[in-house]
């Protein structure tokens, strides 16, 4: 049976998924562009997968439908040639490639296969693969001085390594799906991937749009559904504050959110995302870096009968409590020790994935974050991430969830 798609919060029980397994896009990274593409490191790719592997088959094994990015966009390539176009376009960047080229490259992709077009689209394309493609091509041989001016293993379509964290391109809430903007250039195509999905496969076809402006960054990675109702968005390397503010109006015109909690954060690597120092693990817990507890703020947006409102900055436990009808929320915090807590902060250790109410997926590396959430009454599913975590992101960065179980109306 199919779940009724959408999520109103971050602990309804999970029932369907998107991940995106971590693919040749990978495989591009290199000590020289590792940094560009976002990655603390090399990882190894053969690993990574069978680490991923691992992770999906956990929310298989507790009844999570796995959708997976890369055969999404096949199959709404297959069935729609306008998804072909809208992922071609973005792809070929006539600036860069100069007319001729951006005209030659297109030509070639539109005789492409639709899975093999999705492997390029994610993976890239160099300069020496283009040209090994023509080979068999004799009406693609234009002249091009950019062509001639790039190395052979230069990138004539970058790749999308950051794909394997599906949760910033995209956010359910309620029955509407938010595509957002992201900050950096190294992600900015994602989210056109992420966008022909939703708009032409055929289990997405109908569904609403939520908050389409993309005006200003908002990365899914800053926005938790505290409650039914209630969303708290972080700003800080990625989400902005014009983003965030526009994410509120409009979640709230849209009647999908009542309050809305705009948390700054600090603006560096460690804490690039709101779920980097908070994740929900229940419905009235949270797990959080201990450094931030007593000094995290939050900035009240509130729906009035006259618009809305913007009161603050108040401590964010309390407003969040306040926001969300209950007397206190409770911290669950990632060590005793500030090194300790540091290094899983660092390792992904507050970046919970949870399937239902008290239950969430953590790496295991973070062994006393999850002795702590144990001792809380918190159970943890634990997967290997020593590859996956090269990238920066725990087990909520690599999913999106698409339908949990909703809270005020449970199953």
């Amino acid at each position: 049976m199919t779940a009724e798609l959408g999520a109103d919060s971050e602990v309804g029980t999970l029932r369907t998924v998107m991940l995106h397994r971590p693919g040749d896009e990978l495989r591009r990274l290199t000590p020289r562009n590792s940094d560009q593409l976002l990655f603390d490191g090399i990882p190894w790719v053969d690993r990574a997968q069978e680490e991923h592997d691992a992770f999906a088959e956990l929310l298989r094994g507790r009844d999570v439908e796995v959708l997976l990015l890369a055969t999404l966009l096949t199959e709404a390539m297959t069935v729609s040639g306008a998804a072909r176009m809208q992922g071609i376009s973005a792809a070929v960047n006539e600036r860069r490639l100069g007319r001729a080229l951006a005209h030659d490259l297109s030509v070639h992709l539109r005789e492409v296969p639709a899975a093999e077009l999705a492997q390029i689209l994610m993976a890239g394309m160099t300069f020496d693969e283009l040209l090994e493609a023509e080979s068999g091509n004799p009406e693609l041989s234009g002249s091009s001085l950019v062509r001639r001016m790039h190395h052979g293993a230069d990138f004539i379509i970058d790749p999308l390594p950051n794909l394997l964290f599906t949760r910033d391109s995209s956010f359910w809430i309620g029955n509407r799906v938010a595509i957002t903007s992201l900050a950096l250039p190294a992600r900015l195509r994602e989210t056109t991937l992420t966008d022909l999905i939703y708009a032409f496969h055929p289990r997405f076809l109908g569904i609403r749009r939520a908050y389409e402006s993309r005006t200003a960054p908002v990365e899914g990675g800053d926005v938790l559904l505290l409650a039914p109702g209630v969303v708290a968005v972080g700003v800080g390397e990625r989400t902005t504050p014009a983003g965030a503010e526009a994410l509120s109006r409009s979640l709230i015109e849209d009647d999908l959110a009542h309050t809305v909690l705009v948390v700054p954060i600090a603006q560096e690597r460690a804490s690039m995302h709101l779920d980097t120092v908070c994740t929900m693990v229940d419905v009235d817990a949270v797990v959080m870096y201990p450094a931030i507890q007593d000094t995290l703020s939050a900035y009240t947006i509130r729906r009035e009968d006259t618009g809305v409102s913007i009161r603050g900055a108040d401590p964010f436990l309390e407003a969040a409590a306040d926001a969300m009808g209950i007397g206190k929320l409770r911290v669950i915090d990632t060590g005793l020790d500030h090194v300790t807590a540091e290094r899983e902060q660092w390792d992904d250790g507050n970046n919970t994935l949870a399937l239902a109410p008290g239950v969430v997926v953590a790496y295991e590396r973070n062994v006393e974050t999850n002795a702590r959430l144990e001792a809380s009454g918190i159970e943890v599913l634990r997967i290997s991430g020593s590859e996956l975590g090269s990238g920066r992101g725990g087990p909520r960065c690599m999913s999106c969830p698409v339908a949990r179980d909703s809270l005020e109306h449970p199953a």
